[in-house]
Formats: structure tokens, sequence, C-alpha cells
């Protein structure tokens, strides 16, 4: 059995992992700009200020992407280029290239995917507080209004936010990601429900300016896994449990009230007078429909009595394999919201390098893939709603704190001299897209 007719086979990339063009035609600074110059944040001193060089080379990406056979494509927006001060003055140059690039892909029948934020917050808004500041969800629907206006005759899927839990989990609780900071749970929660509010004005934005949008929401999650006589019920009780601790880390903190149009009862419970004060009016912007949700979804936690053993499979991230991963992520999230999913990010980083014969050999990868995709088919055929898939990642990119060691693409990139190699997985990718995953 292969999946759906109309099913969604796609590759992802993120503006600052992939564009370069850190300072060119107009682009204002962004807090990953700012956050890279400062001594011991990003490992071997790595930045993005040139990374794949996107910016001059997409036309090639392009038609490195009709190569595989991808579907979609699925990338996100710099703020700064477009919006240098994040609000107000629009920079022509900016849009200019991302119309470029949508006029590439319509060209080979890829359908864009545009992500509206992925973390690149403009650092003229974080001068003003950034996502602490209430007024961010009007920068946010400004800033969206810009893009629909200029796109949204050609681009009709948008994802608003590319994993709310991790900016703000890494950026503003680790200290890990841009933009460093180590703050508590009241400033968190503000962030948290400014974000919320941005989500639904953001929404309601594009409902106006493009009315048959289909508009989504990306989350990171790690499913539970019912094993050892543990039940699907157990799993699904214990994944959607939220306190105080690690929140943001769950997806019913940001689901439940743009689904349900309220926050979960044992977050506001234990939050007590921490938690922002927010009015019935606040909970109707947030609580705008959305057309589907996305996750992106690497590893997984078992939920049962059950230790890892030493050993355990593990990529070069040291991040665990789980092959049930998409087929939990899918059950449990559509047993409880009833939205169609796309699978926006699942992948594997390795050791990759050009081997003696001028090729790049990833059978891990495949491997990989093979089971998570396989995993995925099961979830489908169990009742969820799938509708995509798209793999982190297109290219080997900059990998945020961790530079450029990491590499998550099924094309090699030489960060000297920009040389592009599809690697063994792009073409195991392809005869899958080919087959609409039949012969997993």
């Amino acid at each position: 059995m292969s999946f759906r007719k109309d099913f969604v086979w796609g590759a992802a990339t993120a503006s600052y992992q992939i564009e370069g063009a850190w300072n060119e035609d107009g682009k204002g600074l962004n807090i990953w700009d700012e956050f890279c110059s400062q001594q011991g944040k990003i490992e071997n001193k790595a930045t993005g200020n040139v990374a794949c060089d996107h910016y001059h080379r997409f036309k090639d990406d392009v038609k490195l992407m009709a190569e595989i056979g991808l579907k979609s494509y699925r990338f996100s927006i710099s703020w700064a280029r477009l919006l240098p001060d994040g609000t107000g003055k629009i920079n022509q140059k900016g849009i200019d290239f991302y119309n470029n690039l949508i006029d590439e892909l319509l060209k080979y029948n890829i359908t864009p995917f545009v992500t509206i934020y992925h973390w690149d917050l403009p650092y003229a808004l974080h001068l003003q507080g950034g996502w602490l500041n209430p007024k961010s969800a009007d920068w946010f629907a400004e800033y969206t209004e810009v893009i629909a206006k200029n796109f949204g005759d050609r681009v009709k899927n948008f994802i608003t936010f590319n994993e709310p839990s991790v900016f703000m989990g890494c950026g503003y609780w680790m200290g890990s990601h841009a933009p460093g900071y180590r703050l508590g749970d009241r400033e968190l929660l503000q962030i948290g429900h400014n974000i919320h509010m941005a989500q639904g004005k953001a929404v309601s934005v594009l409902r106006k300016e493009v009315p048959d949008a289909k508009v989504g929401i990306t989350l990171a999650t790690q499913p539970k896994i019912p094993i050892n006589g543990a039940t699907e019920q157990d799993a699904y009780n214990s994944y959607f449990s939220v306190g105080l601790g690690g929140y943001f880390w769950s997806v019913n903190y940001w689901l439940d009230p743009i689904v349900f149009g309220e926050y979960p009862k044992e977050l506001l419970e234990q939050a007590g007078e921490m938690f922002p004060k927010y009015t019935k009016e606040d909970m109707k912007i947030i609580n705008q429909k959305i057309d589907f949700m996305g996750l992106n979804i690497y590893e997984a936690q078992y939920e049962g009595n059950y230790e890892r053993p030493q050993g355990t499979a593990h990529t070069e991230l040291s991040w665990d394999v789980y092959p049930d991963a998409l087929k939990w992520g899918v059950i449990l999230n559509y047993k409880r919201y009833k939205l169609p999913i796309y699978i926006t990010e699942n992948g594997l980083s390795t050791h990759d390098w050009v081997s003696l014969d001028g090729k790049v050999h990833d059978p891990n990868r495949i491997d990989f893939l093979h089971r998570y995709i396989k995993g995925l088919k099961e979830g489908a055929e169990a009742g969820a709603d799938v509708r995509g898939y798209f793999q982190w990642s297109l290219m080997d990119n900059f990998e945020w704190a961790k530079g450029y060691n990491p590499r998550f693409g099924m094309i090699y990139v030489n960060y000297q001299t920009q040389e592009r190699i599809l690697k063994d997985s792009a073409y195991w990718y392809k005869d899958l897209i080919n087959t609409n995953g039949e012969n997993l």
C-alpha cells in the first residue's frame, strides 16, 4: 500500500541556515547575526554569514530539487531581509529575492511551503524587548501582511512559526541559542502568550489577504511510544500532561489554545498569579482556525517500564534512534486534535564525506529514513490524516550552535567551494517519491 495519491513529498530548510548574504542588498541584522559574533557561542566560531550561499545560488539549488523529484519545498523567509528594522520600511531587494525563488520553484512544478518565522528575529526588534514585548504580536502581524501581499498570489501554504518550544527553550531559557537568555517562568510565560497572540493575528491577516490559504504551525515533539504493557491511552495521558516544569516543550501548551481556545488547566493552576493576565478577547484572537499541524520529529520517549540500553543506536548529534517515533507522533496528535498532519522535519545527522569515487555514500541515513517513514505509513494506516513529509534537510547547512559539523542534507555541501553533490540518500528519496512509498 502506498501513501494517499496527493501525498506531498518535500524537503525543508531555514533562511539563516542556508542563505548567507547576511549584510547584502539592504538586509538588516537579526539576533543570529549578533549571537554568532559573540565569542564561544558557536562551535568552531562558525556563522551563517555565507552558509550555503543559497541567496546567490538558488537557481542551481532549485534545479537539484527538481532532479531529486521533490513535489514541494519548505523554506523560511528572513524577516530582516524584508523589513530591515522589523517594521516600517520594506526592502524591495528582499522581496525580489523571494519572488525569484518562488517563481523558480513554480517553473519546476515544486509547491512552496513558506515558514514565516524560523528563529531569526530582527535585531532592531530585539532591542525593543523582542518576544518579551506585547507589541511583538503586532510586529509579527505587520510582517505577515508584507509576506501575504507580496507572495500570496502564488504561495498558498503557510506555516506561522517553526518550533516555538525550541526558540523559547534554547533561546530564552537554556541560553544556548540566540538571543542567549536564561529567563524564569514569569518572563517565559509572557513570551509564550505573546507568541500565541502573534499566531492568532497572523492567521487573521492570512485569511484576509490570501482567502484560499492553508495555514498551520510547526511544533517540535518527542512522542510517547507505549512499551512493556503500557497502552496507547497511557502514552496519550503522559504525552499530553503539561505542568509548570518544561511546559513550553509540550505540544498542548501550543495547540490547545489554538484549537480549543484555552490554556491547559493543569498549567494555569500550577502557574497561578505568575501566568500573564489575558482576556476572553485575547483567547478569541488566539483561537483562529488552522488547516493543519506540522510536526518536527527526530526522537521519542518510551512510556512503560523500559531503560535504554548502553550502545543504543544514535546519530552524530547523539540523538537516539526511535523507528516508531513518526508512527506514534501522528497517531497521538491526530487523536487529540483531528487536524491533517504534515511531518515538516525528520532526518539524520551523520559524519558524511566525499569518498574516493567522488560520491557521498550515506547508508545510515537511508536506513534511518526507511525505518521512520515506514512507521509514518503505519500511523497513516492506523487512521491518522497524514498529508505529507518534508525531509530535513535539503542540503547540509549551518546547524545553529553546532556550526557546520552535523550534516543533515540529502545534498552534500563543500563549504569552501560551495560545490553540491547529491548523496546516495537523494537518489533513494527520488525512488521513494516515484513509488509514493509503496515499496517501504
